[in-house]
């Protein structure tokens, strides 16, 4: 009898354990899980932090290396990330015409999987806006003109989000300068295809520049050419002449920068010539 009430007591024992065993081990497995989850997204941090060090320390291809390890990620940070990559590689020197191609359809590629995974991102919607820009290059007038809606939209999109991106301000500055300059056959064509063609004006685009400099000083060397370019299109020659003086000086950390520095030195010339 005895032993029959042990043989009970042993049965009852491990019935009564297994749920708690069940609790302990789905403990266990929540808590891997959330250790998994922390250390991914220290992970991502990580190579963001990485990303963000090989931008502002001008290794474009370094950049590109590192963030292509990455490219089936689900973050928008990281995307929007490997878009500009993409892009900023497409723009080297050493680049031929075939890659760089690949590199635009890419870069857009990228961005719009920024977008979306995340439309609050004001930085997807601004490198949206500019590889669609890029992608524009190669399907002729129409294609580009039609694309200018939609790069409007995300460039005041991203504006509206992150109203001290001095940048995307810039990119507004930018959009409003090339439709202010559009030859008289591309605004033809415009007038035939659409209704109510994008137009803009110089002041317009000085706007922009006069708003990307207040909200971050001296931030970009093409927006101090621009500034200069503008105040040129408008006959202000002595503002022309300050600030493409800025741009000249400017110090030159890119590839870019130096290419904006010769422009600028050159139009300085000119003034010279014509002095």
């Amino acid at each position: 009898m005895v032993m029959g009430n042990l043989g009970s007591v042993k049965r009852s024992l491990l019935f009564s354990a297994l749920p708690y065993l069940g609790f302990e081990t789905f403990q266990v497995f929540s808590q891997a899980a959330v250790v998994h989850a922390t250390a991914k997204v220290f992970r991502v941090e990580e190579i963001l932090e990485q990303a963000d060090y090989l931008y502002e320390s001008g290794e474009t291809e370094k950049l590109y290396q590192l963030l292509t390890q990455y490219k089936e990620s689900e973050d928008a940070e990281l995307l929007w990330r490997l878009a500009r990559a993409s892009r900023d590689t497409a723009q080297l020197s050493g680049t031929s015409e075939e890659e760089k191609k690949l590199l635009v359809y890419e870069a857009l590629e990228y961005a719009k999987r920024a977008l979306e995974k995340n439309e609050s991102s004001f930085a997807a919607h601004k490198w949206y806006a500019i590889c669609i820009s890029d992608v524009g290059d190669y399907e002729g007038i129409k294609a580009k003109i039609a694309n200018a809606y939609i790069i409007k939209e995300h460039f005041e999109k991203a504006i509206e989000l992150n109203p001290k991106d001095a940048t995307s301000i810039h990119l507004m500055g930018i959009w409003c300068y090339t439709f202010a300059e559009i030859p008289w056959y591309q605004r033809r064509i415009a007038k035939m295809l659409f209704a109510t063609p994008p137009s803009s004006t110089y002041e317009e685009a000085l706007g922009y520049f006069h708003r990307a400099e207040q909200v971050d000083p001296n931030f970009y060397s093409k927006n101090l050419l621009l500034l200069g370019k503008t105040y040129l299109k408008l006959h202000n020659k002595k503002l022309a002449a300050f600030w493409l003086m800025k741009a000249k000086d400017y110090p030159a950390h890119t590839e870019e920068d130096k290419q904006i520095q010769t422009e600028a030195a050159q139009l300085l010339t000119g003034f010279s010539d014509k002095n």
